[in-house]
């Protein structure tokens, strides 16, 4: 396991870069070679130490095709023009004095201002223009942060630059989401490293030349809510612009982009720093909404379930906990082997959940058990992304209604990709334990009902003896970059990886570049299904706690 600092363990991967061997642009799998198909970066003038203190995250972007707003059109604005617009942003930017203001002039949700110009795509690198004339509203993008940047690039292009950048002068951005589902433009999260928060248009700022925020809604402006650093925005499925922020001090805000948040935001003092706790805004006008106070410590990843109806955290007190988000119920949760969980992800149909941290681990938590199901070692340093593979398909679950495999990836410190393949046959549901006061009871017939009466619903469980719960291998181990990785997204098409200095591949999935080859629409509607699955052989502990 590995203990030391970011920042050393920063200084020994770069070490060990100029002693690695060169990297494959492939690994194998059972059902084939994944191929690197294609790399994405920040601008290659972008110095080192702009970025050594931010590790970047991605976020997937689809565009939808939506229907040209009725105003009239104006004039495509050359770059001379778009300067008074960065200008203007660039002023804005130190907006009003409430904990929500708007940045820019041409598209905020309630800006009538706007001059409503669309420039050609500017280019985040001085050295190319790439000034593109035709942009279409529609289309797939990596929205990825580096240093004082935000980036995005074209998905479905090969070109290794990124189309845009938006530039930040007053923090980092350190994380951010998207909604593809949005209703009035504001589709895009980004949350800073001082705790600002802000919404705003993707498309619109693919629109705009310039190097700044457009349009842009201001949450939490200069820490007057809460001056810690966020770690994790998400916006909240079918919440109807509802969002969540999580941050650094053990709270997460619940924001509604609909309000101007001109009233009172403060909320009273936290008493137990230890136990889940939840406040709600005095007025109706106030944004944020509500603070939950969830640990004492870091909050370090956030996820909700596909239909929103449960929110997983993860801290640095190495607890998962588990949420009925509208009911705002604590409902299950545990601890990690040690330290501190960093990552946490949901199966498609939210059953399972995901997690990994500083014990090196991947552990597997059923929702129907509330309770670690499986654990799997192959790692050798920290876990920093876990996702399920929603689109891959088990040839055993055909024809069947039920989930029978899910497959997932992790990625880790150690620069490696795992694929894992999970078995439900194969997991055996172990004695059940719970803490002091309770007797165990082992898994039969109505396993709720049975866990219901042991360990009530809220109960953060220990961590279980490894002997008691089956252990699993990767199916696939391959070294995919030089540094330290952050983060995976599964695709139709392939699987991207990113490291933590701002390097993103993508792996493109066994038979997908010959499918390409033959017929781009008929790779566009794949077989693959859009649903979790996964496998990995059950092997017997070799740890004993």
């Amino acid at each position: 396991m590995m203990n030391s600092a970011n920042g050393m363990m920063s200084a020994s991967s770069s070490s060990a870069t100029a002693q690695s061997p060169a990297l494959k642009t492939y690994f194998k799998t059972p059902d084939g070679r994944y191929k690197l198909h294609y790399e994405k970066t920040h601008p290659s003038g972008l110095l080192h130490y702009a970025h050594g203190k931010t590790v970047t995250q991605v976020t997937l972007a689809h565009l939808k095709d939506k229907p040209t707003p009725s105003t009239p059109a104006a004039a495509p604005s050359s770059f001379s023009a778009s300067s008074g617009v960065r200008s203007a942003a660039a002023r804005l930017l130190g907006g009003s004095n409430g904990s929500r203001s708007f940045v820019g002039g041409n598209g905020g949700s309630k800006s009538v201002s706007g001059n409503g110009r669309v420039g050609s795509l500017g280019s985040s690198s001085s050295s190319n223009s790439m000034a593109t004339t035709n942009f279409d509203g529609k289309g797939a993008y990596l929205v990825f942060n580096v240093g004082d940047a935000i980036f995005i690039s074209d998905l479905n292009s090969q070109d290794k630059d990124p189309i845009k950048s938006i530039h930040f002068s007053n923090s980092n951005p350190v994380c951010h989401a998207f909604d593809q589902d949005a209703k009035d433009g504001h589709d895009l999260l980004i949350g800073l490293h001082s705790g600002d928060v802000y919404s705003l248009s993707l498309r619109q700022q693919l629109q705009d030349v310039g190097k700044k925020l457009v349009g842009a809604q201001h949450y939490n402006k200069d820490g007057s809510v809460n001056n810690s650093r966020c770690t994790s925005v998400a916006w909240v499925p079918g919440g109807d612009g509802a969002f969540v922020v999580a941050h650094t001090d053990g709270n997460l805000y619940v924001y509604e982009k609909s309000k101007d948040g001109a009233g009172d935001t403060s909320f009273p003092v936290v008493r137990d720093q230890m136990q889940f706790s939840v406040a709600h805004a005095r007025y109706s006008k106030s944004n944020p909404v509500a603070r939950w106070h969830i640990c004492q410590g870091s909050i370090n990843s956030i996820a909700f379930s596909t239909d929103g109806t449960y929110l997983a955290t993860v801290g640095r007190d190495g607890y998962l906990r588990v949420f009925d988000y509208s009911k705002e119920l604590i409902i299950c949760g545990g601890k990690s082997y040690y330290g501190a969980l960093l990552c946490c992800a949901w199966s498609m149909d939210g059953k399972y959940i995901l997690t990994g941290g500083e014990d090196d681990l991947v552990q597997v938590w059923s929702m129907e058990d509330r309770k670690v199901v499986a654990w799997g070692e192959g790692h050798n340093s920290w876990v920093s992304g876990v996702a399920f593979d929603s689109y891959w398909s088990s040839p055993n679950s055909e024809g069947t209604g039920e989930t029978i495999m899910y497959r997932f990836g992790s990625v880790g410190q150690d620069t490696q990709l795992l694929l894992w393949d999970l078995e439900m046959d194969e997991i055996v549901v172990p004695l059940r334990r719970c803490p002091p006061g309770g007797s165990p009871s082992y898994s039969a017939g109505n396993q709720s009902s049975h866990w219901d009466n042991v360990c009530p619903v809220g109960t953060l469980q220990p961590a279980p003896s490894m002997r008691d719960i089956p252990k699993i291998t990767p199916l696939v181990s391959h070294r995919v970059h030089n540094e330290p990785l952050s983060g995976l997204i599964y695709t139709q098409e392939s699987v991207l990886t990113v490291c933590r200095d701002g390097h993103i591949k993508s792996w493109m999935r066994p038979g997908m570049a010959e499918s390409q080859s033959n017929n781009t629409e008929t790779s566009s509607s794949s077989s693959l299904k859009e649903k979790p699955l996964f496998s990995s052989k059950i092997v017997s502990s070799s740890y004993k706690l």
